[in-house]
Formats: C-alpha cells, structure tokens, sequence
C-alpha cells in the first residue's frame, strides 16, 4: 500500500469518525499532493509525498516558534497535533547515531576532510536520507563531525 492510498483511506476513516481535526490535516496534506501533481503534470510516488510532508512538517515547526512568541499557546497546539498527524506518514526515522554513520560513510565516499567539504557532502547526503532523518539535524551532525567534534 502506498502513502497516498493510506492517506486516501485515512481520510475515508476519519470523515466516518467526524473526526474534525484528523480530517483538516489530512485534506491539507490531500491538497497539497494535489497542488504538487497539477503544477509538475506528474503523479506523486512515496518520496515525492515525503518531500510534501517534511516540508508540511517544517512550516508547522516554525508557525510554532513564531505562535510560541506571541503567547498564542491553542495556535501552538493546533500546530503541533497538526505535526502529530503528518508525522504518521513519514517513514521510521533514523536515530542520531545511525545519521552519523551514514554521514561517515558518504565522508569516505566523497573524500570529505573538513568543515569547506561540507557543502560536497550535504547533496549526496540529502539524497541518501530524504525523508528518513531531519535534514537540519543531519546538517549539524555533518558540520559537527568534519569539525572533528
């Protein structure tokens, strides 16, 4: 079963469950696959919709930051259940000690020493982890262990 048809089935449940804000999330995601499959005249596989949702998930994460700063504590919830939702469709995420080791090996693969190699390294390293690690933190252990740290 594909992401988009868990999506689709998801959506189906939760319009049977009157489930309001499951729904309202799952619509979003829905017209953003949609807005992505019009724009390009593509239809979307499993690592095009991750790409959606990570990008779903990041604008959320800094809606927060921004909500939390003007004390607007139920647009911070609403926000992070939104994240709550998009988060099920992402694939298991890797943990920091297997990001390093990914990272060490793409170090050796492309003869990355230091932190001026680190943009040699950060393009075969989005493509091996797209959509299975948080790029931000993949960029700071990358940056971190062509310091030496």
């Amino acid at each position: 079963m594909t992401i988009k048809d868990r999506i689709q089935d998801d959506m189906k449940a939760a319009m049977r469950a009157k489930d309001a804000p499951l729904l309202g999330t799952i619509r979003l995601l829905m017209a953003a696959m949609k807005q992505k499959e019009v724009d390009e005249r593509v239809v979307l596989d499993d690592a095009a919709i991750v790409a959606i949702i990570d990008k779903m998930i990041k604008q959320r994460r800094d809606a927060i930051a921004q909500f939390a700063t003007a004390g607007r504590q139920d647009l911070v919830d609403k926000e992070t259940a939104e994240i709550g939702v998009l988060e099920l469709y992402l694939p298991q995420r890797l943990d920091a000690d297997a990001i390093d080791a990914e990272i060490r090996i793409l170090m050796e693969q492309t003869g990355a020493k230091g932190p001026q190699d680190l943009g040699k390294l950060m393009g075969p390293l989005k493509a091996q982890l797209a959509g299975r690690a948080d790029m931000a933190l993949a960029a700071a252990r990358a940056k971190a262990l062509l310091s030496g740290a």
